[in-house]
């Protein structure tokens, strides 16, 4: 810690850079276990340095960032920050894959109201525990102390990840055909879109953590609270796993727009994903959300990726093999639809 960094008067003002410093200090064991022998710089410095890895024979980089959005609020309501910063991994990590890129490296941006040297440090841990999920090294990042300008008990956390994959083995979707197979990840829970809409329907910005932590029987018991604030899904090292073995020719992350936005994105014209909705395996959460907002079927899948946090299409005859290596790397996958001939990309039954 720089001990002769100190300034009244901008303290006075509302930043305390000495707090700045003790939340590096904090952070420093939870960023190392993050490291790889591909990072070429200390946390510290004004640049992160990452080398890429060997073996690549024409790399192309991959970036993508994301925040966490209005989720955010949960987090504040139940005093809970650990896990938010695995949700700000995700949702760039499990972009960055679907073009079968290789993380590499994150970095992350906490802007607040007040720095709380402890409360700073528990967001780092848990964007920590991302990249360890993700195969990233967290190499750099910044807090912006904004008084005035944030309430001083809240926050808000963004991020960027970057990756590589050799062009030559960027996923596109020219050869998809009819007849190939659509199969679903699983999804935690909401993950970290559509919060907007929940808050609303939940009246959240007027629950308190007493009110958010009573047990739902809807939810199997479980507290509203925790249950929204289950962290997305890293998908990185099972979808990588996957790729070694099975060509596999489009994949999607189910966020914001649920399967009519995403599922798409993946699919090129003149065909679509026939996906029939009683065949998705939809989460508790997704039922309560419905019933209690009475929103529409429609909306619903429009919004959220209900209970399926990725999906992945692959040939027919690999749809075996491809189940069996995402069960043995720790996500129950399952068959979720077909390519069709379509001018609707995505065609819901």
């Amino acid at each position: 810690m720089n001990t002769k960094s100190y300034s009244e008067a901008y303290k006075e003002a509302g930043v305390d850079i000495t707090a700045g410093y003790k939340s590096v200090e904090l952070m420093k064991q939870y960023v190392a276990k993050t490291m790889t022998k591909y990072v070429a710089s200390g946390l510290g410095g004004f640049g992160g340095l990452c080398e890429i890895p060997e073996g690549y024979k024409h790399p192309v980089l991959v970036s993508g960032t994301d925040g966490v959005g209005t989720k955010l609020k949960i987090s504040f309501i139940m005093e809970k920050y650990d896990t938010v910063g695995i949700d700000c991994v995700a949702m760039c990590v499990n972009d960055v894959i679907c073009c079968g890129a290789q993380p590499l490296f994150f970095l992350d941006y906490i802007a607040c109201g007040k720095n709380v040297p402890e409360k700073i440090a528990a967001i780092v841990k848990g964007v920590a525990d991302g990249c360890v999920q993700g195969d990233s090294a967290l190499i750099g990042g910044e807090t912006a102390e904004m008084p005035g300008f944030y309430p001083e008990d809240e926050f808000d956390l963004a991020g960027f990840s970057v990756g590589v994959v050799d062009k030559d083995k960027i996923i596109d979707n020219n050869a998809m055909k009819a007849g190939d197979v659509v199969i679903a990840l699983p999804s935690s829970g909401v993950h970290s879109n559509g919060f907007s809409l929940v808050r609303k329907i939940f009246d959240i910005d007027n629950q308190t953590k007493e009110s958010m932590s009573k047990p739902v029987e809807a939810l199997g018991g479980a507290s509203l609270g925790d249950t929204l604030l289950t962290p997305t899904v890293i998908y990185v090292k099972p979808v990588m796993a996957l790729l070694k073995e099975v060509t596999v020719k489009g994949i999607s992350h189910i966020t914001g727009g649920g399967f009519y936005e995403n599922i798409p994105r993946s699919i090129p014209d003149g065909l679509g994903a026939a996906i029939k909705t009683s065949d998705v395996r939809v989460l508790p959460i997704f039922k309560l959300i419905q019933e209690t907002g009475k929103i529409s079927e429609h909306d619903m899948f429009n919004t959220y990726n209900m209970g399926v946090g990725m999906s992945v299409v692959v040939a027919k005859e690999d749809e075996e093999k491809a189940l069996a290596i995402l069960n043995a790397n720790g996500v129950k996958a399952y068959h979720l639809g077909e390519i069709i001939e379509s001018q609707d990309k995505v065609v819901l039954s």
